[in-house]
């Protein structure tokens, strides 16, 4: 039993099970991640009828994303996953997104907001089991995102329309579809795919993806005061 947990865009949670989906929240509520969250989680588990001692992973969508936002999935899931005495997973977010849009004939650029007039956005190509990343995650100016020859979705072509790349080879997508902003459910089958993939141990506590520095920084040391004594 799998629990997925997303806020790096949405916030999103998601119990899957047999490689199948039991239950699903998904909100779009920027800057409410932490108080949604909890809610969000004990809604899905009842959908799900299960409880947290039936889960045996859990996934956290790693970003790239906002400070806050971010930090208050990783924080939850690594709390949930210590109280359960279970593994965590981390997955890149926007592998997700690449996820929902298999299997993929052309290149593909996912592109989500980073705020600041900047997006979020990793380069895939068609891969045997799933897409495979082959630059990003990295955070830019539309304009200097390469997308040529790609498709392009997320919610950074929903902000940026210039971004859908040349016609022909498809856009973004409406609001309400998986191919807006990463979806729990998909972080999940992600995550399943490479531990059925790789012998690798994967690390226990994924480490966030920021990508920059948060808005609010610490203050530094106290500047000593001259007092004129020698």
């Amino acid at each position: 039993m799998v629990l997925a947990l997303d806020t790096s865009a949405a916030i999103s949670v998601a119990v899957v099970a047999g490689g199948e989906l039991l239950a699903e929240e998904h909100r779009y509520a920027p800057r409410e991640h932490a108080e949604l969250l909890t809610p969000m989680i004990r809604a899905a588990m009842q959908g799900a009828d299960v409880a947290m001692e039936d889960l045996g992973l859990v996934v956290a969508g790693c970003g790239p994303g906002p400070f806050t936002g971010l930090r208050a999935g990783l924080v939850t899931a690594r709390v949930i996953a210590h109280v359960q005495g279970i593994p965590v997973h981390g997955v890149v977010s926007l592998d997700a997104l690449a996820w929902a849009a298999a299997p993929l004939d052309t290149p593909l650029v996912v592109a989500t907001d980073a705020r600041r007039r900047e997006v979020y956005w990793a380069r895939y190509e068609p891969g045997q089991v799933a897409p495979r990343r082959v630059a990003g995650p990295a955070v830019d100016r539309p304009d200097d995102v390469d997308v040529a020859g790609a498709r392009v979705i997320g919610r950074g072509v929903q902000l940026y329309p210039h971004l859908a790349g040349e016609p022909g080879i498809g856009a973004g997508a409406p609001a309400g579809s998986r191919l807006l902003d990463p979806h729990a459910a998909d972080l999940a089958f992600v995550a399943l795919a490479e531990r059925r993939s790789a012998a690798a141990d994967w690390p226990r506590d994924p480490q966030p993806l920021y990508l920059r520095h948060p808005d609010a920084t610490p203050p530094g040391p106290a500047k000593p005061v001259l007092t004129g004594r020698t």
